[in-house]
């Protein structure tokens, strides 16, 4: 029994791996590719509809008829609190060029919260984060652990684009951030994976590159946070697509 499980484990990681390969973008990928001579059948290792991976950080929890619980509902009530005590703001000079602020979006009572660093232009324009090319292939990274954007919550940094997409200033991370610890402290979710060098530096306050913070869970007031790099970087570097893949597993 524990050679089997040991297999299957192996199976699905890499079933998992293929998966996100194809979904960001590479081709002619096998599925289904299921070795019998172990006694393992095609339901054995079918993916999950939610995140499962080696050490338990999520596992798969069974849907219910009421998903969005009453729990759910009094945290998109405190969102939609916060959101409107944020109003028209401008506590800094990133309201002199936005088109809308960019609050955040998914679900209200999310295990895993992704966190970017700033809107772009197309989310400028839409009001939501990550609808870009760099959304495009994040929504295809959570498609490949098994999730959807409404499963998740998405959220940025800083809530209004810096002009020509610039970095975000420490100024405007001041005057944002605390913003972004409100909505984690409503959501409170399991995992927080940070996108790229500002989000990872901004939540476990360090001056670490995104290069030497990767590839380990921090533990910081109370979350798990796994940093990985952002969608951006890896479309101008998909040779480390493989490396954000391990983060995410």
């Amino acid at each position: 029994m524990g050679y089997r499980k040991e297999v299957l484990e192996i199976i699905r990681d890499t079933q998992a791996h293929l998966l996100f390969l194809k979904e960001t973008g590479v081709e002619e990928v096998l599925e289904d590719v299921i070795p019998t001579q172990v006694g393992i059948q095609p339901h054995d290792i079918a993916l999950d509809s939610r995140f499962h991976g080696n050490d338990g950080l999520l596992t798969q929890t069974p849907d219910t008829d009421n998903a969005f619980s009453n729990k759910s509902k009094d945290k998109a009530k405190m969102l939609d609190e916060l959101h409107r005590k944020i109003g028209d703001c401008k506590r800094c000079k990133l309201c002199t060029g936005r088109t809308n602020i960019v609050f955040g979006t998914g679900n209200p009572d999310a295990r895993l919260l992704f966190v970017g660093e700033g809107p772009g232009e197309e989310e400028d324009k839409q009001g939501k984060p990550f609808v870009g090319k760099a959304g495009e292939l994040l929504t295809k990274m959570i498609s490949a652990m098994g999730f959807t954007r409404d499963d998740v919550y998405i959220a940025n940094v800083v809530k209004c684009r810096p002009p020509g997409n610039r970095n975000p200033e420490a100024d405007e991370i001041s005057s944002c951030s605390p913003f972004l610890k409100e909505q984690i402290d409503i959501i409170k979710p399991e995992i927080i994976c940070t996108l790229g060098t500002f989000a990872s530096q901004t939540l476990l306050e360090t001056k670490t590159k995104i290069s030497q913070l990767r590839g380990k869970i921090h533990e910081k007031d109370g979350y798990r946070i796994i940093p990985t790099f952002h969608p951006a970087y890896l479309l101008r570097n998909p040779v480390d697509k493989r490396l954000s893949w391990e983060d995410l597993q």
